[in-house]
């Protein structure tokens, strides 16, 4: 359950919304082939609801897919982000707990990297109430692929100071009448070191970190990145993980 610290730490966001939206990685393409693949429809013409949309880094890609795209978010900061890079998309404010539609008004509800601030005992049936029959609820997020020595060795570095909420999405699901699928993508971008401690820097747990602290951890690990890439470039790794929800009652 999404209790209001985590509210808090959701909204923090908005103190880093600009940088959020220029460091924060993207999503493959091969994560929309996936999506299209186990809905069993294309989203080219598609009415979705991205939920918790941020600066619209989704909302741009599902757009460029040929969706019909509504975005749904709560803080001030990144939906300025966001109107400022996707200024025809229909923005509304609001959360997942609680939707501002009318029941069975879209095709597809993505949660990008937003799922887990959200209370599953409101926000599956309410995504259940607002999707039209046959349609699907797609949650994906990006995970640093500890399968890299470099990220392992980071990971071991920022642990002690992180207060992560893991979730396991499938078993969130396992009270509702739907069928879950799961998809991993591995993937990665080439990016400059400093860009890579600017896109931990948006990391919820940093943001509201003691400013003096925070930039004493950041400077370390940029230093151990830079000792590991001397040309100060890195391939930054990762395995985003789909899960597609469809609802049992509502299929043939």
């Amino acid at each position: 359950m999404a209790s209001d610290a985590d509210q808090g730490r959701a909204l923090s966001f908005d103190a880093v919304a600009a940088q959020y939206a220029a460091a924060r990685p993207g999503y493959p393409s091969d994560l929309f082939d996936a999506v299209e693949e186990l809905a069993g429809r294309t989203l080219v013409g598609a009415d979705v609801l991205d939920c918790g949309a941020g600066t619209g880094i989704a909302t741009g890609l599902l757009c460029e897919r040929g969706a019909r795209v509504v975005a749904l978010e709560p803080g001030a900061g990144m939906a300025a982000e966001l109107r400022r890079a996707e200024p025809e998309v229909p923005l509304v404010r609001g959360e997942g707990n609680r939707l501002p539609f009318a029941s069975g008004s879209f095709d597809v509800i993505t949660y990008a990297q937003a799922w887990h601030w959200t209370d599953p005992a409101c926000s599956v049936p309410e995504a259940l109430r607002v999707l039209r029959p046959h349609g699907v609820l797609a949650l994906w997020r990006n995970h640093a692929d500890l399968g890299v020595a470099w990220v392992a060795a980071e990971e071991d570095r920022l642990a002690p100071f992180i207060h992560s909420r893991p979730m396991n999405v499938p078993v969130v699901f396992a009270p509702f009448p739907v069928r879950v699928t799961t998809r991993e993508i591995a993937w990665s971008r080439r990016i400059a070191v400093e860009e890579r401690i600017r896109n931990l820097a948006t990391l919820s747990h940093f943001v509201v970190m003691d400013p003096v602290e925070r930039a004493e951890l950041l400077g370390l690990n940029r230093t151990a990145l830079t000792r590991l890439f001397p040309d100060g470039e890195l391939d930054e790794p990762y395995r985003c993980v789909l899960t597609l929800v469809r609802p049992t009652d509502i299929q043939a």
